[in-house]
């Protein structure tokens, strides 16, 4: 999976393997590792991890039905279709895939509340790719 990430140059990776979803997030390279404290200084404390949000279980998922570009608005500088806490409704425009220059308005199948919206503006999405969590 790193490979992937490296190889498209992806800030991260949404996995989903039945019920559970997983999220790989890239932490950029550094040049040189820290230095070690000097004798008799305690090391410093690892970094947490952070967590990965998980969906509750009434969460309905909207995934890319194409391989495409996302758009959040119509065109740039316009504002976005949707927005995390806005109300969506059964056939309401969530955003643009591009695909071979075409623009498909990607409609939710679902109404609810838009709790996440996991790619960023002009990410490559790919087939079968979590986009919106929606919750009735």
């Amino acid at each position: 999976m790193l490979g992937v990430i490296r190889e498209f140059d992806l800030d991260a990776l949404t996995v989903r393997l039945g019920d559970a979803t997983y999220e790989l997030v890239a932490r950029p390279d550094t040049a040189a590792p820290p230095a070690a404290p000097p004798p008799g200084e305690a090391l410093p404390a690892p970094p947490v991890p952070a967590a990965v949000p998980v969906a509750a279980a009434n969460t309905k998922k909207v995934t890319a039905p194409i391989i495409g570009v996302f758009y959040r608005s119509p065109a740039p500088g316009a504002e976005s279709f949707v927005e995390i806490g806005d109300r969506v409704e059964v056939g309401q425009v969530l955003c643009i895939l591009e695909a071979m220059k075409l623009m498909n308005e990607i409609t939710s199948d679902y109404a609810g509340v838009v709790r996440r919206i996991l790619p960023e503006n002009g990410a490559l999405v790919s087939l079968g790719e979590e986009m919106f969590w929606i919750e009735p």
